[in-house]
């Protein structure tokens, strides 16, 4: 268990006491409690020391969270909340607060009608009628489509990565002629430009399927679940998108873009590995270090006419093929 976790225990279990108007709590008592609560969650033998009781009740009377707790020591050994009436989860919040939470509620409510937030209707308009929530128009605009293919999907695969289930999928890839049964173990949800796809364990791989190419996923009770650990930063780290390569290795890319349209890419870059490697009065030459993947291509190709891509050669002849097989589809026009 994390020490985060451990500590809100703590914090639970003291407030607990501490606003019990029937018993009376030494330092000794409070350290016992709190060993008894984690021993419960934890299901082992967890032993609190004097400090970290005596850390946890500084931590309380302070304003590092929040809590600013009225305890107390009388009869120079018990302790108390001098509120009677005070508790940790009955803090009150100043108009500041209410402002950032309303906020907070009007992008919640963008996902009230997402597959995988409908449980979360309920919270929501909890959350709206004890902060009062204003019926003022959100100011804040995700880009969704509620209509995309597959987002059927995302509730299965979201519970069986949270319970570690394995899957069979009937799935049919835009290449493949016939459906194909996958027996995977799902690891992650990942969007990206509008699109979902699950990341998951098949046949001693890491593989991506896109959920839009998904026809059917049936639980499989039978088989062992294997968890590898997976860190999706790490995953994903070297690549543009979705799609990463198993053998192939990160390359520099380099490629020039136009002084008008620079500063988009300065401020919105490619990749985190993107550096200015030149400037001069025509435009920025950059370089970034990924994999040569469709959503680099993708990428690059919608740029236009405002870029060039300098190296490597391979995705330069590709974008040259690319742009010319455009350029036929308009020649013959009127």
């Amino acid at each position: 268990m994390s020490s985060n976790k451990n500590a809100l225990i703590r914090y639970k279990t003291l407030d607990k006491c501490l606003k019990n108007k029937y018993k009376k709590y030494t330092l000794e008592d409070l350290m016992e409690e709190c060993s008894e609560a984690l021993f419960e969650f934890e299901g082992k033998e967890s032993f609190v020391s004097k400090r970290t009781v005596q850390l946890d009740l500084q931590n309380m009377r302070s304003e590092k969270f929040g809590y600013e707790a009225p305890i107390e020591v009388y009869e120079r050994r018990f302790y108390r909340y001098s509120d009677p009436e005070y508790s940790i989860h009955q803090i009150s919040v100043n108009e500041n607060d209410l402002k950032a939470m309303n906020n907070a509620v009007q992008i919640l409510k963008q996902f009230k009608d997402f597959s995988m937030f409908k449980e979360m209707n309920g919270v929501i308009q909890k959350l709206e009628d004890s902060i009062q929530s204003t019926s003022q128009k959100s100011i804040i605009h995700l880009d969704k489509n509620e209509q995309l293919k597959g987002l059927e999907h995302i509730d299965i695969l979201y519970e069986s990565i949270l319970n570690k289930k394995v899957l069979k999928i009937c799935y049919k890839s835009f290449k493949a002629r016939e459906m194909n049964i996958l027996t995977v173990h799902p690891q992650l949800l990942k969007e990206y430009n509008n699109r979902w796809f699950l990341i998951c364990y098949h046949k001693n791989s890491i593989m991506n399927l896109a959920l839009d190419r998904m026809e059917e996923i049936e639980i499989d009770d039978k088989s062992e679940y294997i968890d590898k650990d997976f860190n999706a930063d790490r995953y994903f780290g070297e690549v543009i998108g979705a799609t990463v390569s198993e053998t192939q290795r990160p390359q520099n890319v380099i490629f020039f873009i136009t002084k008008k349209h620079a500063p988009y890419v300065k401020t919105k870059p490619f990749h985190h590995s993107q550096v200015i490697m030149e400037e001069d009065e025509l435009g920025t030459t950059f370089k970034i270090c990924v994999q040569l993947n469709f959503e680099l291509e993708r990428m690059i190709l919608g740029m236009g006419e405002f870029i060039k891509v300098l190296a490597p050669r391979k995705l330069k002849q590709r974008i040259h093929k690319s742009l010319k097989e455009a350029f036929n589809n308009y020649e013959n026009e009127n």
